[in-house]
């Protein structure tokens, strides 16, 4: 069952110009989501190119599955992108892959339809999970947790300064009454919250810290990246768009440590480099922001960044 919520790609010519996508290349798109960046890709390929698509989502993979239907050179696959290597290797596409992408985050249809729970605005079952077949929903986590690690989790990932006092808010409420609905969550952690931000819901950052935790977004992204860069070819593009300051960090840290290389964790006087120690990554100009025009259609393309690295060894 596919889903009618709109779904418009961020930076969607910028990411598939920056693959310098080859007629006969083979790529991944770790995060097909609605298929924006596929679909382009594919215009790009020529009758031997092939795109492997990742998602977790099953209206995601319905939607996927559509596009596979409608031309042979497309698959896609309900897994993470964390698993990208495993993938890659059984098709016999480890080393050889011309090009990743990974778009991370939400998408639109996941935020836009309440009975996902991603929203605080839309009141929704509590679940969360970017598959709902699998893993611990939200409203499972927040029924079960201890204070301290709910703590935890609006700080460490939803960067939420009240995190203390919002967890403990929670704690006390679900003695009385256990959390179900998100518009009941979102109440009780805008109440809990003191200082609330111009512009921003008080419960934004509590939210984004539970839908990270439970989706293990930020464990995904490390292997994820891992993986991509022992499946590409030599000359291969990795291509990632970050929404957040946290995925962007994890990035930016990945691409620059492999551009730089481990040669300072050998003695100075040593006079060849062994070749592990070399760098395997070498960054692409800038980072890359949503113009004027996309601003203005697409304000949740606010926040994208957007880093391009290519594989050298």
């Amino acid at each position: 069952m596919t889903s009618s919520y709109r779904h418009i790609t961020v930076l969607l010519d910028e990411a598939v110009e920056a693959l310098a996508v080859r007629a006969d290349g083979c790529y991944l798109d770790g995060t097909f989501g609605r298929g924006g960046h596929s679909r382009l890709i594919l215009e790009r390929l020529g009758p031997d190119g092939r795109l492997l698509g990742f998602d977790k989502d099953p209206q995601a993979i319905a939607t996927g599955n559509a596009l596979a239907a409608e031309d042979g050179r497309f698959v896609v696959v309900q897994r993470s992108f964390a698993e990208l290597g495993d993938e890659a290797s059984a098709r016999g596409l480890a080393g050889r892959v011309d090009g990743v992408l990974l778009d991370l985050g939400v998408s639109s249809p996941q935020l836009d339809d309440a009975e996902r729970g991603f929203s605080f605005l839309n009141d929704g079952p509590l679940d969360m999970r970017m598959n709902p077949e699998a893993g611990v929903s939200a409203a499972q986590f927040i029924a079960t947790a201890d204070e301290d690690e709910i703590a935890r989790v609006f700080k460490e990932y939803g960067e939420e300064r009240f995190a203390k006092r919002m967890a403990r808010a929670v704690v006390q409420r679900r003695g009385e009454k256990p959390f179900e609905r998100t518009a009941d969550l979102a109440q009780v952690l805008t109440d809990a919250n003191p200082a609330w931000e111009k512009g921003k819901n008080p419960a934004t950052r509590a939210f984004q810290g539970l839908r990270i935790h439970v989706n293990n977004e930020l464990g995904d992204l490390e292997r994820g990246l891992d993986a991509a860069l022992e499946s590409l070819a030599v000359g291969g593009r990795l291509v990632v768009i970050s929404f957040h300051s946290l995925e962007d960090r994890i990035v930016k840290q990945f691409m620059k440590r492999q551009a730089k290389g481990e040669a300072d964790k050998l003695p100075r006087d040593l006079p060849i480099i062994p070749k592990a120690f070399e760098p395997r990554l070498k960054l692409l100009g800038k980072p890359i922001y949503a113009g004027d025009a996309e601003l203005k259609a697409n304000p949740r393309s606010r926040s994208a960044v957007m880093r391009v690295a290519e594989k050298v060894r």
